[in-house]
């Protein structure tokens, strides 16, 4: 599947977990239900907290607004400030093409639990281009890169982390 099905199902569907998230928990994953949130009842373990990674907590922090029929994201000033700097982040890996290496994929916040189904909105998903494959995991991956944030992405993302590398 192509980023671009990802971002257009995004789109149609309007989806966006930011009115079903409640603040955050100790390790700064988000409480509450719906898309974008870990299911207690998920197969796959949590992501364990860490304090050397970009916490979804703050990524998921984005407001959205109407321009022109079409919703835009709103960051707020400690996300903004993370703008083209080398971050980290963690998260579970949604592949984009066949293979077992990736170097073009999405970090969601929580674990994908359906093949046909996207975890969350675009505030709890990082685009992600590697120098290098990464191979393909079911528990947590952390990469390394520059962070981009994307007001106006032609496929409905926020976030982009390019020239990453993977991280232990």
């Amino acid at each position: 599947m192509s980023i671009k099905f990802f971002a257009v199902l995004l789109l149609t569907l309007g989806l966006s977990a930011q009115a079903q998230l409640s603040p955050p928990v100790a390790g700064g994953i988000p409480a509450g239900t719906g898309a974008g949130v870990h299911s207690p009842n998920s197969p796959f373990a949590p992501l364990p907290a860490r304090a050397d990674v970009l916490p979804w907590s703050l990524l998921t922090e984005v407001k959205t607004k109407a321009v022109n029929n079409r919703l835009l994201p709103v960051f707020p000033a400690t996300v903004q400030a993370l703008n083209d700097k080398t971050q980290r982040i963690q998260g579970f890996m949604m592949p984009l093409e066949p293979g077992e290496k990736q170097k073009h994929f999405l970090l969601s916040s929580v674990p994908l639990s359906c093949s046909f189904c996207v975890p969350g909105g675009p505030e709890s998903m990082v685009e992600v281009k590697t120098r290098t494959p990464v191979k393909y995991s079911l528990e947590p991956v952390t990469v390394e890169g520059k962070f981009t944030v994307l007001s106006d992405d032609s496929y409905g993302l926020y976030y982009r982390i390019t020239d990453a590398v993977s991280v232990k």
